[in-house]
């Protein structure tokens, strides 16, 4: 069986686990919480504004994006998983200590936009119900705690995240269909855009392939017993169907703004997607809003908090200290947005800055360990291929992180 490893990086027939029905909810946990932490509330807000300032050309960016994320994503997963070790832990491997500084880069990244996660939810609470954004952020938060103070966390949080990334796709299909988008000019602004923003496209990609987001998935999987060789086409399998999910969420909000924006409506610049759900739907699209951008939020609040825990705790660490690190960090969190009722912008820019260095550090690690260090993957013989693709995203983070060191001028311009 090492042999048929060594030869094609695929595990034999023989060897292929069975999935229990523990095994195979928490591999969908796994897909949708990945996706689920790159549709967050700065995501929507962030695809409204470049739909209104694009158009239909916006599906050219929305394509390139999606494309990267499969380079990124199918490399992250498939040497995580083969590993069965976190991306701190590759790190330290690699070069002792840079895993430990990666694991500070993602939790100061993740702690300040968790604050932005939380006031997400309750700015979709305030859509539904109307309610002080504050309220619906702290009784949001205290889902999220519930959650992991939960007898069987793990579960509860793999049903969660898959039933409210089920409800976002339900509730934008509805939308998109409703506000009756020109399909075709989209379609050919795919491949032949009227249009080229480099800005926006790095701008989408940093937000939605960067920090936390990168890794939550994957380390929910081989938290969750899901690693190792003999486990490659699960874990294949599973990070593909998760980029999917990730790109059909991304195309329906796209689909619902351009909608809109087709019809030649100026949108309130104050909330520019919720403006834009009330015009395709009127009362009931602004609730569908209120819906989109809570799960959206709280997902996000669950994610972000999830992996940030996982980046300064091992691999083989009780489930019950991660959880209890996990409530402490989203409590933080909670008492830091109900305090001053907003992400602090200055330290927005410092974890904005520090999320663009995540990628390239993170994805120099482990494509090396892919290539040089089959001992960290249990004597797998990565393929040529997969190497190649995380190569070209390998660069493109380069360039990300370049620009992403732009931000930190911003605070003494």
């Amino acid at each position: 069986m090492a042999t048929n490893l060594e030869k094609d990086g695929t595990a034999g027939a023989s060897t292929k686990p069975q999935l229990t029905k523990g095994n195979r909810t928490a591999l969908m946990g796994a897909m949708f919480l990945m996706a689920t932490s790159a549709i967050g509330p700065g995501f929507i807000t962030q695809t409204t504004n470049f739909t209104v300032q694009l158009g239909a050309a916006f599906a050219f960016a929305i394509l390139v994006s999606i494309l990267v994320d499969i380079a990124v994503q199918l490399n992250v997963w498939r040497i995580i998983g083969v590993s069965g070790l976190r991306a701190q832990e590759i790190g330290n491997k690699v070069l002792p200590g840079v895993g430990w500084f990666i694991a500070i880069l993602v939790f100061i990244g993740g702690l300040v936009f968790n604050i932005g996660n939380i006031g997400g939810t309750g700015l979709g609470v305030n859509a539904m119900f109307g309610w002080d954004p504050r309220i619906g952020g702290g009784i949001s938060a205290a889902i999220a705690i519930l959650i992991f103070l939960s007898k069987r966390a793990g579960m509860a949080l793999d049903r969660i995240v898959v039933l409210l990334g089920a409800i976002m796709i339900l509730l934008m299909l509805y939308v998109a269909i409703v506000s009756a988008p020109p399909v075709g000019e989209a379609l050919k602004n795919t491949v032949m855009p009227d249009q080229v923003d480099f800005l926006v496209i790095t701008t989408l990609i940093g937000g939605t392939v960067g920090g936390y987001i990168t890794f939550s998935g994957a380390h929910r999987m081989i938290d969750s017993g899901i690693k190792g060789p003999e486990a490659v086409r699960q874990i294949t399998v599973s990070s593909v169907i998760g980029i999917i999910v990730t790109g059909v969420l991304r195309v329906l909000l796209f689909l619902a703004i351009l909608g809109v924006v087709a019809t030649g409506v100026t949108l309130a610049q104050d909330n520019t997607a919720a403006d834009a759900f009330y015009h395709a739907a009127g009362e009931i699209g602004l609730r569908m809003f209120g819906v989109i951008l809570w799960a959206a939020g709280l997902t996000s609040v669950i994610g972000a908090s999830y992996t940030s825990v996982s980046f300064i705790t091992k691999h083989d660490a009780s489930p019950r200290l991660r959880n209890i690190l996990t409530v402490g960090f989203i409590a933080v969190c909670a008492v830091v947005y109900l305090i001053i009722n907003q992400a602090p912008q200055t330290l927005l820019i410092f974890a904005g800055a520090f999320n663009g260095l995540i990628l390239p550090i993170s994805m120099t690690v482990l494509l090396y360990a892919a290539w040089a260090r089959r001992d960290i993957l249990n004597g797998y013989k990565y393929p040529a291929w997969l190497l190649l693709i995380g190569l070209f995203a390998w660069l493109l983070t380069l360039f990300l992180g370049w620009n992403s060191l732009g931000g930190l001028a911003k605070l003494w311009a």
